[in-house]
């Protein structure tokens, strides 16, 4: 592959994981998780990118730390993934549209085949992170108190290089009004 191929295969493949981590936000699916990923992809070529990796993988972090914090929210979250592989393998079995099912049919499970297995894959990542965020962050207050440390820095590191930016632009500006 050249390196111009490979370029652009890395550009759709981190735009197409970046916009489906957006679309997991309101749909069922580990957002952040494929947001944190695209921009991993994207961060090999762009600067921007690179700035908006760090927050976005603390946040998930943080994220994954509160889905775990009580044992209530463990048993949520655990239910609302098993609830997601449930769809999917209604999605997989494809019943008949049921009698009560009050609009045309051909909007009974729309998506087919593919929708269940991305909501079967949606529900194996989903159980797969709450047991890694159990493991990493349930009952050990240390770690979690180290991930909202690593929050603030970067969040302070993130408000100096707007700062930076800012003045760069400032003395930009101040020099083609200048001229």
């Amino acid at each position: 592959m050249t390196g111009a191929a490979k370029r652009v295969l890395l550009e759709v493949l981190g735009w197409v994981l970046l916009l489906a981590g957006i679309a997991a936000l309101v749909l069922p699916g580990p957002g952040l998780l494929l947001m944190a990923a695209g921009l991993a992809v994207l961060s090999q070529q762009y600067t921007w990118a690179e700035r908006l990796l760090d927050p976005v993988m603390l946040r998930a972090l943080r994220a994954a730390a509160e889905g775990v914090e009580t044992w209530p929210r463990v048993i949520m979250s655990t239910v609302g993934a098993l609830a997601i592989g449930a769809f999917g393998i209604t999605w997989l079995v494809d019943p008949d549209t049921p009698d009560w099912w009050p609009i045309a049919e051909r909007w009974w499970l729309p998506g087919g085949v593919w929708t269940g297995i991305t909501l079967l894959l949606s529900c194996a990542i989903a159980l797969a992170l709450i047991v890694y965020s159990f493991r990493r962050f349930h009952g050990k207050p240390e770690a979690v108190a180290a991930l909202e440390s690593k929050i603030d820095e970067a969040d302070e590191e993130a408000h100096e290089q707007r700062e930076r930016m800012r003045d760069r632009a400032e003395e930009r500006r101040h020099r083609d009004d200048e001229r």
